[in-house]
């Protein structure tokens, strides 16, 4: 059976993440079958990293702020989790089913497909997006 996302419902987790007045820095789709649906949102990264076990997979729209002594900015991160007790069969089908989330996740600065929990770790994300983000006046300082 195909996968199938609810786009309404999905599109609005999405959008809380992406609001500027919102506490809401993250928000997960999972599945509930062959329905990909939000499997929640909040503003302490933590609980996402709770949903991030070794029997799931996951999709994941985080806002991270991220910038130098020049400007603050939020930056925006795709994140594929893959469990490692995740069957093939289902490790395969989420590269493909990943292309009904990004129908919905438009706007992201760096996509990451993990299966290690230590590369959930904030510090790790943040310091990837500082490299894909272009200038650093940071690092001046170093």
């Amino acid at each position: 059976m195909a996968t199938r996302i609810d786009k309404e419902a999905c599109r609005e987790a999405y959008n809380l993440v992406r609001d500027d007045n919102s506490d809401i820095c993250w928000a997960s789709f999972k599945y509930d079958g062959s329905t990909i649906l939000p499997g929640g949102h909040g503003s302490d990264y933590e609980e996402f990293k709770n949903q991030c076990t070794d029997d799931n997979r996951l999709f994941g729209f985080v806002r991270i702020t991220t910038g130098d002594a020049m400007s603050k900015r939020a930056k925006f991160t795709l994140i594929t989790w893959i469990g490692e007790n995740v069957s093939g069969l289902q490790r395969a089908k989420i590269s493909t089913d990943k292309t009904l989330v990004k129908d919905i996740v438009q706007n992201f600065a760096k996509e990451f497909m993990i299966s290690d929990p230590r590369e959930l770790e904030e510090d790790y994300l943040r310091t990837e997006l500082k490299k894909a983000g272009g200038a650093n006046y940071d690092a001046q300082a170093e």
